[in-house]
C-alpha cells in the first residue's frame, strides 16, 4: 500500500536526519544542545503493522476496560469523561490502521466512549526506540496519547513506577504536540517536558511519527526524526531542586489511548465534532 512504501522512505530520512543532526551538534560547540547524545537504536524487536482487518492482535494488545474505578483511579487519574471499551465501534483495525473513535453516546452511565490499548503483560522492555506513526483527532476535550508505563505500576502506583509521555495532544491545539516524564518528585503538572509545533502543518490532517529513544543516563524525544528534547537525571535533579528520582531503568510498556475531557484539555464544547478518530499506522520498537 502507498503509506507502507513512504514508511521506507522515512526511515531512510530518519537516518539522514540523525547525521546531519551529530553533525550540527557538533558545530553548536557551546550551545544548550551540545551535551545531547544522538544514537540511532535500529535493531527492530516488536512491531504492529495493523495488517490484519477486524480486532486488534490479541497477542500484541490487551484492553484497559471502564473509566479507572476497579483499578482504583477513578477518571483515570485525570477526571477524564469517557468509559473505555473493547467494541468494535470504539477501537478496530482496518486497511492496514488502527482506529481508535471517540464517541458521544450514553454508555454505562458515561456520555463518552472511546479506547484504551495496552502492550501490559504481552511486551514490556527497558530502553530502546520507541515510535509510532500516529494522526490525531481534532476539537475542544480530545486528548489523544501515545506513552509508556512502569511495568511495577499494579505494586508501585503512578507517578512512583514513572511515565513516558512520547506524545500527547489537546484537540484544540492542533500544531502542538508535546513529551514528558512523570515521575516520584514531578507528575501532573509539575511533568517535566516540551512541546513540538509544526510549522505551516497539523497533527490532525496527516500522519506523523512520535519517537523517543531511550537509554540509561537519557530520553530523547523526536516528531518526524527532528530531536526537540533530552531529559536526563541530571534534568531531573535540577528541576525538582534534588527531590525528584529517576525512575527509567526498568521495562515499561506501551499504552494508546484518546481520552475526552480531563484536567488538561478541559471538556468538549458545542464546537467539538463525534465521532472522531484517531489513526495509528504502525507502532515499532528497536532495540540498540
Amino acid at each position: 500500500m502507498k503509506h507502507k512504501v513512504l514508511n521506507t522512505n522515512i526511515k531512510s530520512m530518519w537516518g539522514y536526519k540523525m547525521f546531519f543532526a551529530s553533525l550540527l551538534l557538533l558545530v553548536m560547540g557551546c550551545e544548550t544542545d551540545d551535551t545531547q547524545t544522538v544514537a540511532t537504536f535500529n535493531t527492530l524487536v516488536w512491531e504492529d503493522n495493523f495488517d490484519v482487518d477486524g480486532a486488534p492482535d490479541s497477542s500484541r494488545w490487551r484492553f484497559d476496560i471502564g473509566d479507572g474505578t476497579e483499578q482504583g483511579i477513578p477518571g483515570w487519574g485525570n477526571d477524564e469523561l469517557q468509559y473505555y471499551t473493547d467494541r468494535s465501534e470504539n477501537v478496530t483495525v482496518q486497511n492496514g490502521f488502527l482506529l481508535i473513535t471517540a464517541k458521544q453516546e450514553d454508555f454505562n452511565g458515561f456520555s463518552f466512549t472511546s479506547a484504551r490499548l495496552t502492550t501490559q503483560g504481552l511486551f514490556e522492555q527497558a530502553y530502546g526506540r520507541f515510535e509510532a506513526r500516529i494522526r490525531v483527532p481534532f476539537g475542544k476535550g480530545y486528548w489523544p496519547a501515545f506513552f509508556l508505563l512502569g511495568n511495577n505500576c499494579d505494586d508501585n502506583p503512578w507517578p512512583a513506577c514513572g511515565e513516558i509521555d512520547i506524545m500527547e495532544n489537546v484537540g484544540d491545539e492542533p500544531t502542538i504536540a508535546f513529551g514528558s516524564v512523570h515521575g516520584p518528585g514531578f507528575f501532573g503538572g509539575d511533568s517535566i517536558g516540551k512541546d513540538y509545533e509544526l510549522t505551516n502543518d497539523r497533527f490532525d490532517t496527516g500522519f506523523h511519527i512520535f519517537g523517543i529513544e531511550w537509554a540509561p543516563d537519557y530520553i530523547n524525544y523526536y516528531v518526524d526524526g527532528d530531536l526537540y528534547q533530552q531529559i536526563t537525571p541530571e534534568d531531573i535533579d535540577e528541576e525538582t531542586d534534588g527531590q525528584g528520582e529517576w525512575v527509567f531503568d526498568r521495562p515499561f510498556y506501551i499504552i494508546l489511548n484518546v481520552a475526552i475531557g480531563g484536567n488538561l484539555p478541559g471538556p468538549p464544547n458545542n464546537e467539538t465534532v463525534f465521532p472522531q478518530t484517531m489513526l495509528v499506522d504502525y507502532v515499532r520498537v528497536y532495540q540498540q
